[in-house]
């Protein structure tokens, strides 16, 4: 695993994030994933929705709107306590979390989600924490700041209406249990999964994707009854686990860990953690929401949230586990995860990234060994491109073409030399190994497909 400096470096200059409007210097905290990055998550999101709808029972899938009604925050409660603890700097004027400080002053010792305002406020002044800007420890007393983006729809002033751009997807899940229950004739326990947009205006570290204005979740909503509630929340713990450890992830990297301060109407709530580089951190959570989501959407829209159950005719409102996972942010794991620097015989090094297979952004690499063969290569590119994700390259020594690859990802390398125009046979090089076999053409698909399943 290397640095964040080491990470953020390879990405640029490989083409997997860049700096959102970098030509006009940028906006703060905003990525804009590359060629090869975009495909990296693609596949990240291609494998949990694999997993969490195609091969899961009774499972299915929406695309909600970003822009809701705004009655929908105020039952969900965004409207009115969706907010983040902000201090300004007196001296140069910035803003920042108040429980961002504390962790960063305490090393993490400190755990602010126990805290009050008062005690936060407290905790910074006996303290001195400085500013992280300026060094200085001259602060406002916190404030709250809603974390909501806010937009008004309308082509006058007369008509335009407060709407907000949405700051998580699980309310597009919740709002359309009706409608996906009765078209899909589902029984509960059923789930509803989505993979969307969502907008956070908060103050952000800085350490890369990790935390944007603007990110990707990919969300589960386990509708179920009461009594199997509990069961159901270790049994979506145990698969939100088995998923990370399927797309390459080592255990040693992942841990449990139990929210200190639950929210009041859940029954339980844990994150899974991952060791980046800047420590352990949140990857997703899984949280027991009891029947509260639906039962505010039924006090606030008047329409009922009741689940008729066709075995015993009981009527009752679901209980909900949730499973949320941000895209971007597993994406930065992966990464993180896969980054490996080896040193080879002869005192070499090479920079690989260890991707599963099955994720890696391109599944091979055609080089033909001279350009003069560049005929024959486009050949087997274009075969092997209507099964998979491929990348051509005869740019540069073949050495040198093989670290580009390594340091994409790319599982395996089909090299096109003078042979293969007698024997129709190809040299396949594997990334991890370096290892080099000889296969017939006819043979690569089959070949590869195997190479690439989870």
């Amino acid at each position: 695993m290397g640095s964040f400096d080491k990470i953020v470096n390879l990405c640029k200059n490989r083409g997997f994030i860049f700096p959102g409007s970098e030509i006009y210097d940028g906006l703060a905290n905003t990525w804009d994933y590359g060629p090869v990055g975009v495909e990296l998550k693609n596949n990240i999101k291609r494998a949990w929705w694999k997993k969490f709808v195609q091969e899961a029972d009774n499972s299915f899938g929406v695309d909600a709107d970003i822009f809701m009604n705004s009655k929908v925050w105020d039952a969900s409660g965004h409207t009115a306590s969706f907010s983040d603890p902000k201090m300004d700097c007196k001296c140069c004027k910035t803003r920042h979390r108040a429980d961002n400080l504390i962790d960063a002053h305490s090393k993490k010792t400190v755990n602010p989600d126990l805290m009050s305002n008062e005690e936060m406020e407290q905790y910074i002044y006996n303290n001195k924490v400085p500013c992280p800007k300026c060094g200085k420890c001259d602060w406002t007393n916190i404030r709250n700041f809603n974390l909501m983006f806010s937009t008004s729809r309308g082509v006058t002033d007369e008509g335009q209406n407060l709407i907000y751009l949405r700051p998580e997807t699980a309310q597009g899940e919740f709002v359309n249990f009706l409608n996906v229950q009765r078209s899909m004739r589902a029984k509960v326990p059923f789930g509803i999964a989505q993979i969307g947009k969502a907008f956070r205006n908060e103050v952000t570290p800085g350490n890369f994707t990790f935390r944007t204005i603007e990110f990707e979740q990919m969300e589960h909503q386990w509708f179920c009854k009461a009594e199997n509630s509990l069961a159901d929340y270790e049994v979506y713990k145990k698969k939100a686990l088995d998923f990370l450890l399927s797309i390459g992830f080592n255990p040693e990297h992942l841990r449990y860990h139990d929210h200190d301060k639950l929210a009041h109407y859940a029954k339980a709530a844990c994150d899974i953690q991952f060791l980046y580089p800047i420590g352990w951190e949140e990857l997703n959570g899984i949280h027991h929401r009891g029947d509260w989501d639906l039962s505010r959407h039924q006090e606030y829209s008047g329409k009922s949230m009741l689940y008729l159950d066709p075995y015993t005719n009981e009527k009752y409102i679901p209980n909900v586990v949730e499973y949320s996972i941000g895209a971007d942010r597993l994406t930065l794991a992966v990464l993180c995860e896969a980054y490996d620097e080896q040193t080879l015989e002869g005192g070499d090094t090479r920079v690989v990234m260890h991707f599963h297979p099955a994720i890696a952004p391109y599944k091979v690499a055609v080089l033909p060994l001279q350009k003069n063969l560049s005929e024959k290569a486009m050949e087997v590119y274009r075969k092997l491109s209507k099964n998979f994700m491929v990348t051509y390259d005869e740019a540069g020594s073949i050495g040198k073409r093989y670290r580009r690859q390594d340091e994409i990802g790319t599982p395996m390398c089909v090299t096109i030399d003078f042979d293969t125009l007698e024997d129709n046979s190809v040299t396949i090089r594997d990334r991890d190994t370096m290892e080099q076999i000889r296969l017939p053409i006819e043979k690569l698909v089959e070949y590869v497909s195997e190479k690439v399943q989870y």
